[in-house]
């Protein structure tokens, strides 16, 4: 199977989604918050199996700008300001493909793991639901 590749990233503000087409036909509709805690930097992904670090919070996040690298990836600039990770095609293409098990896994996280602080992170997890 060929690298899945973007031919289209649309940027919608008021509905915060993210909407990437690709030349195999896929197409998907990305929360930002999706995009948030599934960040790939090494912020979030830690730096190996079992790192991850459980985002909350994000529920209003919004992304800033999404900035082209090279021919295969963007870096998506989040208004809280994150802008470290690197989302290739490919990264992008599964998290479209997995959003809805990603998603089932991050709210069972949130209600597991009880949030560190109620003042640091006061939202919780999960407004996309």
């Amino acid at each position: 199977m060929s690298e899945p590749v973007a031919t289209e990233i649309r940027l919608r503000r008021t509905s915060r989604l993210l909407a990437v087409s690709f030349a195999d036909g896929g197409r998907f509709e990305l929360p930002f918050e999706y995009l948030r805690v599934y960040s790939p930097s090494a912020e979030v992904k830690g730096h190996g199996p079992g790192q991850e670090v459980l985002v909350r919070g994000k529920e209003n996040v919004g992304i800033a700008a999404v900035e082209p690298v090279g021919q295969y990836a963007v870096k998506l600039v989040f208004d809280d300001g994150h802008d470290t990770g690197l989302y290739t095609w490919k990264y992008l293409h599964e998290l479209g493909r997995e959003y809805p098990g990603n998603w089932a896994r991050y709210l069972e996280r949130c209600a597991r793991e009880p949030a560190a602080t109620a003042a640091a992170q006061p939202h919780g997890c999960g407004h996309h639901q």
